[in-house]
């Protein structure tokens, strides 16, 4: 098996004056979930779409599995876009039968829970059981690395929580996975993230190592509104969850004051930092091209 499934080597991608991805290095091993992190935009899609060969790169270069992405390569290779990739006009079976033999594959048998769906038209699924079946296509001819771009967008927790099942199956067996995903939580998930902003790779590492000394206050007060009002028109880097408001890198005092000369009454306590608050704080450094 390749050492290195894929790889990217200070690669930037530009659309006319807009530049999507900007000189960006990274790579992903056999069996290891490495997860591709970053706000909508941030240019996670299109470095995939290089990786993959489906884009040229502007400048620098992308290896799949060894060499470039070409289509005997692209044949080792398992990819659920955004898309699902998909044909809503044929049936469940008929995705399956078909993606199957492009690959040279066996059909793969369905799951219990996608039995009573084998006749359905893909379109007429719910979205859960529409990814479970790109999962299945993508997965039947056994691939070396599994590219997978937002696979648990807009579903529920527990079909997020079964197609995690799915990935780190694929990754116990060897398969080197690439994962995209704007839940930070799902970096639990991962063996290695990789986080994206504004184009650029601005952090790689386990969450612990990206996380690093970073810190956060919680910020409790019954006016959180005006709270929040407050802080972010002095330029704290405020997260709003509901109605808890935490504040990244910032000084107590500092924040304390910030909410007195407005008028708000609130209590402030140092916490740990969570990935997205580091998130945050990197993308604030990253902003300016």
């Amino acid at each position: 098996m390749t050492a290195v499934l894929l790889r990217a080597s200070h690669v930037t991608r530009r659309f006319g004056a807009f530049t999507a991805v900007d000189d960006v290095s990274m790579q992903v091993q056999p069996g290891e979930v490495a997860g591709l992190l970053g706000a909508n935009g941030a240019g996670k899609t299109t470095l995939i779409r290089m990786l993959l060969g489906l884009i040229a790169v502007t400048s620098g270069r992308v290896d799949l599995l060894g060499g470039p992405p070409d289509r005997e390569r692209r044949r080792r290779l398992g990819y659920v876009p955004q898309g699902l990739g998909l044909y809503g006009d044929l049936t469940v079976r008929e995705n399956l039968s078909f993606s199957a033999r492009a690959y040279g594959a066996a059909e793969p048998a369905l799951p219990p829970a996608l039995t009573g769906y084998a006749g359905v038209l893909v379109r007429e699924l719910p979205l859960g059981a529409q990814r479970q079946v790109a999962f299945l296509a993508a997965l039947a001819h056994s691939p070396e690395v599994l590219v997978l771009d937002e696979p648990t967008s807009g579903v529920d927790a527990l079909a997020r929580a079964a197609l995690w099942d799915t990935i780190r199956a694929q990754a116990e067996r060897g398969t080197g996975v690439l994962v995209t995903t704007h839940y930070m939580q799902e970096a639990q998930q991962c063996d290695r993230l990789l986080l994206m902003s504004d184009g650029r790779l601005v952090a790689a590492g386990s969450e612990a190592d990206i996380i690093g000394s970073t810190t956060a206050v919680a910020v409790r007060t019954a006016d959180w509104a005006q709270a929040f009002a407050a802080l972010n028109a002095a330029g704290a880097p405020v997260m709003l969850a509901g109605r808890a408001i935490r504040v990244a890198n910032a000084d107590p005092a500092e924040l304390a004051g910030v909410l007195r000369a407005a008028g708000v009454e609130a209590s402030l306590q140092p916490v740990p930092a969570t990935i997205e608050e580091r998130m945050l704080m990197l993308a604030r450094g990253s902003g300016a091209r």
